[in-house]
């Protein structure tokens, strides 16, 4: 190997995959960054400084093996590159599109403390990916053997979608229940192209299908199977719905016609993507062309409406959040994208109610300042008094996060052991609950989180469930 592959932080820059310009990528729903060429894979990867004590890996919630499969690269070794990758993480070619490198493996590279500019991680395991796909790579889902246990999955998701392909591979059978006609969750339904394009998770889907993994979609349990029986068919079942009950805000004018839920929005622009006939966009409910948009949040979520809206064709896209920009929740790399596209963000703002004749004209707004930090650790916002104004607008998004629904309720199971937040309470390491053979993984528990976080819960279920298989100890929630 020639002495300069690696180490090279110092004589060689920082430097990310070409990014469209916002006047081209703000009129279609593709991918705003592009491909790296393999040389330049390759020489971003060789800036990898190698460490003893490899931080970025640290701070994976998947701890993936993130050095070694940069070495592989800057070597120009990509198949083995990708096999390292794959070893510790079910969906790289997702997670090197939507994961927060900036606040995980990017933001604590050893380089980028030093001055030098982080390793691009993110865009070279992308890269890998991709190219592992291209050229064929990613085999068949194929078990040495198969298995007699039997697992059902409720919530096609990253947390759901992982455990299914980790049991598969043992050889286990596996059946994925959810209740949307495709699988994905809110990588399908949630997340826009432009973000994570869907032949993306498309091929991933037909890899598990492929490889013995059985969907049945359109399923809502306790509705079309209740959770006994469902129980009843298989050795152990993992609850893996996911947070979908949208947070709401409880102002005047919130019930308006024009108020809507982020999920719905996003859900409907998704479907377009994939031609379905949405009704509710098609009347117009839940298209932003030619209104004025006002989406209300700051995290992530807020950031896929604002940037959705611009591309649907919006007269004007606003944001309003009640911290300031150092404060926000979301990825300040998103938030500079939607900037670039023409997003207005308005900081120190919420809203106090929304107003208008027979649907939303207007959003009345109260201007916030930043008191003593709180239990976030960031200011408490407080209204500034006599400080409010009026916002047009002709379509109000809600972005506030999401909560668990009534899972023991609509399942008619009050035995599932619930927090005081309404997540299931389960076992940390093993993901068990109190109920004999029932798992339980991501937001469900967590309560709204990363992807990354849910394929790690994800696959550690479905160890935890082999190794109850197996005739391993069993440790349920208290």
């Amino acid at each position: 190997m020639a002495k300069n592959v690696l180490l090279r932080f110092v004589t060689v820059g920082k430097e990310t995959p070409e990014k469209r310009e916002a006047d081209d990528r703000a009129h279609d729903f593709g991918e705003i960054y592009r491909e790296f060429a393999a040389a330049k894979a390759a020489e971003q990867a060789g800036r990898c400084s190698q460490c003893g004590v490899p931080y970025c890996q640290t701070h994976c919630p998947l701890h993936n093996n993130i050095p070694d499969w940069l070495a592989m690269v800057a070597q120009g070794r990509l198949r083995e590159a990708y096999e390292i990758s794959q070893a510790t993480n079910t969906f790289p070619e997702i997670c090197g599109r939507i994961c927060p490198q900036d606040r995980l493996c990017e933001g604590n590279c050893v380089i980028e403390q030093s001055g030098h500019g982080t390793v691009t991680i993110g865009a070279i395991e992308k890269y890998i990916t991709d190219t592992a796909f291209a050229e064929g790579w990613v085999g068949a889902i194929a078990p040495a053997a198969e298995r007699g246990e039997s697992v059902g999955i409720i919530g096609a998701g990253p947390a759901g979608l992982a455990a299914a392909e980790r049991l598969r591979r043992a050889g286990v059978q596996v059946t994925v229940y959810d209740r949307h006609d495709r699988a994905g969750g809110l990588l399908t339904y949630g997340i826009p192209g432009f973000k994570l394009e869907k032949p993306v998770v498309m091929q991933r889907i037909a890899q598990l299908a492929e490889g013995g993994v059985r969907f049945v979609q359109d399923c809502a349990i306790g509705r079309d199977i209740g959770f006994a029986e469902l129980r009843a068919r298989h050795d152990a079942v993992l609850i893996a719905t996911g947070v979908y009950k949208a947070r709401d805000v409880e102002v005047p004018g919130a019930d308006l016609p024009g108020v809507v839920a982020a999920l719905d929005y996003l859900t409907a622009s998704n479907r377009k993507g994939f031609a379905d006939a949405v009704p509710a966009f098609e009347d117009g409910t839940l298209d932003a062309r030619g209104k004025r948009v006002v989406v209300i949040g700051g995290g992530d979520t807020a950031m896929d409406c604002v940037r959705t809206a611009v591309r649907q064709g919006a007269a004007s896209v606003r944001c309003l959040y009640r911290r300031d920009r150092a404060n926000m929740p979301g990825s300040q790399r998103e938030v500079q994208n939607a900037e670039e596209e023409g997003v207005d963000f308005v900081w120190l703002t919420a809203p106090r109610g929304f107003s208008g004749r027979g649907r939303v004209e207007a959003v009345q707004v109260q201007r916030m300042r930043l008191a003593a930090t709180d239990a976030t650790g960031r200011g408490a916002p407080q209204v500034v008094e006599g400080a409010d104004y009026e916002e047009p607008a002709d379509l109000v998004i809600k972005a506030l996060g999401f909560e668990p629904e009534d899972l023991p309720g609509l399942w008619e199971e009050p035995a599932l052991p619930v927090t005081r937040w309404g997540t299931i309470k389960a076992d940390f390491r093993t993901h068990a609950t109190a109920l004999p053979g029932v798992y339980a993984a991501g937001d469900i528990v967590r309560g709204a989180s990363l992807v990354v976080w849910a394929i790690r819960d994800g696959r550690e279920a479905a160890d935890a469930m082999l190794a109850a298989f197996d005739g391993g100890a069993r440790v349920a929630a208290e």
